[in-house]
């Protein structure tokens, strides 16, 4: 069956016969006593390929968001919150809700939205925090970063961004030849920006294919999150056979990163191609999640159920605001220009199925 779910984008795997050979998984102690020496030559490799001063790494970005919000709820602050921020982000801060952060939502992506609410907000005294995704999987667009850190700065404030979907997509210098840009650093790099003001928490799992985390920003700031975190100290950190695959990781995207970007863009194009030859269209750019806009008569739950029939897995995405489900296509750089072809023909044949599709309604 041709798969078209994983979020490996890059298709990076790390086969334990690839990696440096670990002793233990972990030494049992926690991440505020003692770090591995590796973990900190990752740390500042990472922050480097982000554009950032400093780094540190955590086992999940859930750690890592319900550490930064409870930090920073220990000032008085004001959360700006974009409306399409993904769950975990959200999470963070319904934590510094409960701790009594006045929290305001604002339109998705639109900067206007968010100088309105700052305006309502002028003669507060709360230093604004924004907390966004880098980069949006649902629209393909990245956030609007620099004018919502001018926004934020203007009163000394933060920007707090989730790029999971960016860090290895994404990159400096985005050009025809290279859409996604060079390096894989994320939306930072794509965007050219470098303040100490920004905090960033990514997770490795999408476009490096390693189940970690890591937090970068300024020295200053991450000097006191490792200070502060209490995952840190109650939890255990991340494994050594993830660190050995973080390395591999990095290793792979100096070496091949761009060729698999490469790759992967080609793939996202010729998709879009088919379906403007055959009547379709799907949302979000290059990005590699390609979202069916919705076909005229065919509900989503009965197309994604037709194309497994005809041997293609897709992911079935709930509808916002009471909106009928939607179809969407994950690619990965390990896809080859005949599956986009099959995947096509069968998208195809079920809108053209409609006897075998009312039988399903």
């Amino acid at each position: 069956m041709l798969d078209f779910t994983s979020a490996l984008y890059l298709g990076m795997q790390h086969a334990s016969r690839a990696l440096r050979p670990w002793p233990q998984l972990t030494t049992g102690l926690p991440a505020s006593l003692a770090v591995p020496s590796l973990a900190r030559k990752l740390a500042q490799q990472l922050a480097r390929l982000q554009g950032c001063e400093s780094a540190t790494l955590a086992a999940s970005t859930l750690h890592l968001a319900w550490d930064v919000f409870g930090m920073l709820s220990k000032n008085a602050i004001a959360i700006y919150m974009d409306a399409g921020v993904y769950p975990i982000a959200r999470w963070g801060v319904e934590r510094a809700a409960a701790a009594g952060v006045p929290v305001r939502k604002f339109a998705h992506h639109e900067v206007k939205a968010l100088q309105q609410c700052l305006a309502r907000d002028r003669f507060s005294k709360r230093i604004p925090v924004l907390v966004t995704d880098g980069l949006c999987p649902e629209c393909g667009h990245v956030a609007p970063l620099a004018n919502y850190l001018k926004c934020v700065q203007l009163r000394r404030g933060y920007l707090i961004v989730d790029d999971t979907q960016a860090l290895g997509i994404l990159g400096a210098s985005p050009s025809r030849a290279a859409p996604y840009g060079k390096g894989g650093g994320g939306s930072l790099k794509w965007a050219n920006l470098l303040s100490p003001n920004v905090l960033m928490f990514s997770s490795l799992a999408k476009g490096f294919g390693v189940p970690l985390a890591v937090l970068a920003g300024s020295s200053e700031m991450i000097r006191r999150f490792e200070h502060e975190s209490e995952t840190r100290r109650h939890c255990s950190p991340p494994a050594i056979a993830a660190l050995a695959a973080v390395e591999h990781a990095l290793a792979e995207n100096e070496e091949n990163g761009e060729v698999l970007r490469a790759q992967l863009a080609q793939l996202v194009r010729h998709f879009h191609a088919r379906l403007r030859d055959s009547g379709f269209s799907a949302s979000a750019g290059l990005f590699p999640m390609q979202t069916l806009q919705p076909i005229h008569g065919i509900g989503g739950r009965v197309l994604h159920e037709r194309l497994r029939r005809k041997g293609v897995r897709t992911l079935l995405q709930a509808g916002r605001n009471d909106e009928e489900a939607r179809v969407s296509f994950v690619f990965g750089a390990r896809h080859q220009l005949g599956d986009i072809e099959r995947a096509a023909q069968a998208l195809c044949e079920c809108v053209k199925d409609k006897r075998a599709l009312l039988e399903l309604v």
